[in-house]
C-alpha cells in the first residue's frame, strides 16, 4: 500500500497568511514529501469557501509537477459536472505533459449548490455528468480526440463515489474507485463483473480523515482547534443555498476514533502503529493501491505541516509497507 499527503489550502481568518506565501509553502511542501518518499500528493477543489479553498487543482498540480520529479500528482477531486470534458482532457494532458506523466485524474460529483450556480450548471443527473465525463475523456484521449495528447496511455481516472451505488458506477465504467473504504469492493466489484471486466483492473484509492502523531496528548489541543474548523466548515458550507439551517457546531467526540458513517463521519487520531491499524482494517479485503492523509488542517502552522509530512513519510508509510510485504 503507498502512502501520499493531501491539500487543499484553506486559509482561514484566524490563521491568515499572505495566499502567495501559502501557495509557494505548499510547492515546498510536496517537495519535502517526495523527498521523503511519499508516493503522491493530491489537490482537492471546492468554490466560495470563505476560507478560500484551493479552486483549480488541476493548474495546482502543473505547479508542483515543474517543482517535482518522481512524486505522482492526483486530484481528489475535480468536480466534473462543472467543466466541459474538453477543458478536464486539455489541462490534463498538459500536467501530465509537465510531469512526465505522474497526473492521477479523480473525478467527482459536487453537492454545494453555490458552487452550480457559480458555473451556470445544474446538480441534476450529476452522476450520470460525472459518468459520461469519464467517458467522453477517454474518446477525446484516443487518436482522434485533442492534441497534444497525454504522456500516459491511459492516464488513470479514479472515480470519487462514497456509497455502495457510486461504486457499482464506477465498476461498470472500468475506471478506478477513489475511496479507500473496503466495504465498497463488493459493490464495486459487482460493477465489474457486470459490465464484463476483469476483476483485475479493480483498483481503490482513498483519502483517510486521520492524523498521526508521536505525541497524541500534546498535540491534541492544536490538532482538534484545526479538525473542529475543517469539519464545521465542511458541514457550514454543505447546506448553503439549500434553504436548511446551519448546523450545530461538530461534537469531535463523536467523531473521533468512532465508527461514523461518511467521510466526514469519523476522524482516526492516534500514535502511527494506531492510525496504521485502523487503516488495515478500514482497507481489509480490498484491492486498496494508495491511501492518503491531510498534510495540513485547516490552515496549520508551517512547522507542524512539515513535521506531519515527516511522521505520514518515515512513520506511517513503512508500517504500511509492512502489511503488504507480510501478505
Amino acid at each position: 500500500m503507498k502512502v501520499g499527503v493531501y491539500f487543499d489550502l484553506r486559509n482561514p481568518r484566524q490563521w491568515r497568511q499572505d495566499p502567495s506565501r501559502l501557495y509557494g509553502f505548499t510547492i515546498e511542501a510536496c517537495q519535502e514529501a517526495e523527498r521523503l518518499g511519499a508516493s503522491s500528493a493530491w489537490f482537492s477543489e471546492h468554490h466560495l469557501f470563505d476560507d478560500d479553498y484551493l479552486a483549480a487543482p488541476l493548474t495546482f498540480a502543473a505547479a508542483v509537477a515543474a517543482r517535482t520529479q518522481r512524486i505522482r500528482l492526483g486530484t481528489a477531486i475535480v468536480i466534473a459536472p462543472l467543466h466541459h470534458p474538453a477543458e478536464i482532457a486539455e489541462q490534463c494532458a498538459v500536467v501530465d505533459l509537465v510531469s512526465d506523466g505522474r497526473l492521477d485524474l479523480g473525478l467527482g460529483t459536487g453537492y454545494r449548490i453555490p458552487e452550480f450556480d457559480l458555473y451556470d450548471a445544474t446538480p441534476n443527473a450529476r452522476y450520470a455528468q460525472t459518468d459520461g465525463t469519464a467517458r467522453r475523456l477517454r474518446e477525446l484521449w484516443g487518436k482522434d480526440g485533442i492534441r497534444p495528447g497525454t504522456v500516459q496511455d491511459p492516464l488513470p481516472i479514479w472515480m470519487g463515489y462514497q456509497g455502495p451505488q457510486g461504486a457499482r458506477r464506477a465498476g461498470l465504467l472500468g475506471e478506478g474507485l477513489l475511496s479507500a473504504d473496503g466495504a465498497l469492493w463488493g459493490p464495486y466489484s459487482k460493477g465489474l463483473a457486470e459490465a464484463g471486466h476483469s476483476l483485475a483492473v479493480g483498483v481503490m484509492a482513498g483519502g483517510i480523515q486521520g492524523w498521526a502523531t508521536e505525541d497524541p496528548d500534546g498535540d491534541w489541543p492544536t490538532v482538534s482547534e484545526h479538525l473542529s474548523h475543517q469539519l464545521n466548515s465542511y458541514r457550514r458550507h454543505m447546506v448553503e443555498g439549500t434553504g436548511h439551517p446551519p448546523p450545530k457546531p461538530v461534537d469531535l467526540g463523536r467523531v473521533v476514533n468512532t465508527d461514523g458513517a461518511g467521510p466526514l463521519g469519523s476522524f482516526t487520531y492516534g500514535t502511527p502503529e494506531h492510525v496504521a491499524e485502523a487503516i488495515r482494517a478500514g482497507t481489509a479485503g480490498a484491492p486498496v493501491d494508495t491511501v492518503f492523509l491531510w498534510a495540513s488542517i485547516g490552515g496549520m502552522a508551517d512547522e507542524l505541516v512539515m513535521r506531519n509530512i515527516a511522521t505520514i513519510c518515515t512513520r506511517l508509510a513503512p508500517l504500511l509497507a509492512e502489511q503488504k510485504d507480510s501478505r
